[in-house]
């Protein structure tokens, strides 16, 4: 199928689930927030099963082609696995700066890092069961994770990062055995720390992948538009992934205006294109997304574009995110009805 659709990751989660409110006035958690949830915990493992079984249907009624579980039951993209890994000091966190210079607290390194159980392969199995479209799902990268971390045990911060791959990559494995169709990795940090990325960062993302199963993706953005207002109208990581082995690569192109030449760069890799602008709940026409999209199409073959949102669809109002979503189905229509005139 032509530019098939696809959400990046996120969909908005109740507000009877989570305090949107909160999480919406805060940096995206590095350790756990359990006080975002308003469910308790007797009955929270239930109330999130049910709210991603209402992402499932909310994307197939807009018609999306690929589906993701919605990152329904994550307080942020990163932290219910980074915390979940051995090597971690959970209850005595670090400080580490986030992407707007900011102090946040982040899970400390205390040993060697390791996966002691797989995280997201129930998540997987249950969407699984409960769509038949081709689903992904989404990890945080190691690179990211490494950033995002105080490292009180290795000796350098590159050899923590390749911890995180280590225990990354037997996630990957996990998660196409247990019939995921796309494993992204989410690496916003290779844009946000990229002097630093381009040292060791393209060699921790193929260790994370290395060996995958089935289809790969390393997803980058500008931080989430309800966060990060002010965007670089281009990437400073990104024709070194055209060395990845990942087989797509998720970027952000509509709030940025961004100059899609950048994508000549990346021949032989699908673009996951964002042309949905998340910085308004405002729903856009489908030609104006189409348009967006035909911008990359002197730079990637049609056959090569899936059309996605920019990054942090949870922060919308769950009908304005409907909206942009049943508009981004109708974009892609218009796209096919074009290419095979």
């Amino acid at each position: 199928m032509l530019f098939p659709t696809s959400l990046v990751g996120s969909y908005p989660q109740p507000d009877w689930l989570i305090d949107r409110g909160r999480l919406a006035g805060r940096f995206p958690p590095r350790v756990r927030a359990t006080e975002l949830w308003r469910v308790g915990p007797e009955f929270l493992e239930q109330a999130q099963a049910d709210a991603t079984l209402l992402a499932i249907r909310a994307q197939e009624d807009a018609g999306l082609d690929i589906i993701t579980d919605g990152e329904i039951r994550r307080e942020s993209y990163s932290n219910a696995f980074a915390t979940a890994l051995d090597g971690i000091d959970i209850d005595n966190p670090g400080t580490a700066l986030d992407r707007s210079g900011h102090p946040n607290p982040v899970p400390r390194i205390t040993g060697p890092i390791s996966r002691r159980h797989p995280v997201n392969v129930e998540a997987v199995k249950f969407l699984r069961a409960h769509t038949d479209r081709q689903i992904k799902v989404t990890v945080p990268g190691p690179f990211t994770m490494a950033e995002q971390a105080q490292n009180d045990y290795y000796p350098t911060k590159e050899e923590a990062a390749f911890g995180y791959a280590a225990a990354v990559n037997a996630e990957v494995a996990d998660l196409f055995a247990a019939g995921a169709d796309i494993v992204q990795l989410d690496e916003p940090y290779l844009q946000a720390r990229a002097e630093t990325a381009k040292g060791y960062g393209l060699a921790v993302v193929n260790a994370a992948l290395a060996g995958a199963a089935g289809t790969t993706a390393v997803h980058l953005c500008f931080g989430y538009a309800a966060i990060i207002h002010d965007r670089p109208s281009g990437y400073s990581f990104l024709p070194e992934l055209a060395a990845s082995s990942a087989d797509q690569i998720s970027i952000e192109t509509a709030q940025s205006g961004l100059d899609c030449g950048v994508l000549a760069d990346l021949a032989g890799k699908t673009i996951i294109l964002g042309v949905l602008d998340l910085s308004t709940p405002d729903v856009e026409k489908p030609e104006q997304i189409a348009a967006r999209a035909r911008r990359a199409l002197p730079y990637v073959p049609a056959e090569k574009i899936v059309l996605a949102p920019d990054c942090g669809m949870k922060y919308l109002p769950r009908d304005s995110a409907d909206g942009k979503l049943t508009a981004l189905v109708q974009a892609a229509q218009l796209l096919r009805s074009e290419v095979a005139g």
